[in-house]
C-alpha cells in the first residue's frame, strides 16, 4: 500500500535538457557550464537559450502559497508566484520518471512547469513564458508509510517564478 494523491490534477512539465543546450552551441558557456543570456530579437534584453525535453503531464497535488504577487525594486515590478506540486513515486515510475540505477526521481531542479490541466485534460492554469515558473526544490517526501514493506511514495517539487527585476506587459 502507497497511498494515493488527493484531489489530483496535472501538471505539464517540461523538463530542463543540458545536452540539448550544449549541442546548440552558442548558448552554453564552457567555462561556467551554464546558460548564457543571447539578444536575438534585438531588444537590449538577453534571453535564456534553453533546450527542453518534450512535455509530460504527470498527476499531482497542487498547492499554492503565493501566485502573482508584485514586488517593486528599483528597476520595475517583479512578480512573484511560487507553487508547490506532490507527486506519487507510482506516477513518475509508470511514466519512466525514475532512474532505474539510482531510485532519483527525474524531475529535477530547473525543469519548468508550463501548465495545470484537469484530468480530463482541459487546460486550468497555464503559467506566462518568460518569466515561468521553474523548479527550485526537488525532495522526496513520505519515507516508510507501510509497516510490512516501507517505501517512498511522494515527490515535492517547489515552483518559483524566475524574477526578472523588469517592467512586464499584461
Amino acid at each position: 500500500m502507497r497511498g494515493s494523491l488527493i484531489f489530483a490534477f496535472l501538471a505539464e512539465v517540461r523538463r530542463y535538457d543540458p545536452a540539448g543546450v550544449v549541442a546548440h552551441g552558442d548558448g552554453f558557456d564552457a567555462d561556467f557550464k551554464e546558460p548564457v543570456l543571447l539578444d536575438r530579437d534585438d531588444d537590449g534584453l538577453g534571453e535564456r537559450v534553453r533546450a527542453e525535453h518534450p512535455p509530460v503531464r504527470i498527476p499531482c497535488q497542487v498547492e499554492t502559497q503565493e501566485f502573482e504577487a508584485e514586488r517593486m525594486y528599483p528597476a520595475g515590478n517583479a512578480p512573484s508566484s511560487k507553487l508547490t506540486l506532490v507527486f506519487h513515486f507510482k506516477d513518475l515510475e509508470r511514466l519512466g520518471l525514475v532512474d532505474a540505477l539510482t531510485g532519483e526521481a527525474l524531475i529535477r531542479t530547473g525543469d519548468r512547469l508550463a501548465g495545470i490541466y484537469d484530468k480530463a485534460g482541459r487546460l486550468v492554469q497555464a503559467t506566462r513564458t518568460p518569466s515561468g515558473l521553474y523548479a527550485t526544490e526537488v525532495r522526496p517526501i513520505g519515507f516508510g508509510l507501510h509497516r510490512a514493506g516501507p517505501t517512498r511514495n511522494l515527490l515535492l517539487v517547489q515552483f518559483d517564478e524566475h524574477r526578472t527585476a523588469a517592467p512586464r506587459e499584461s
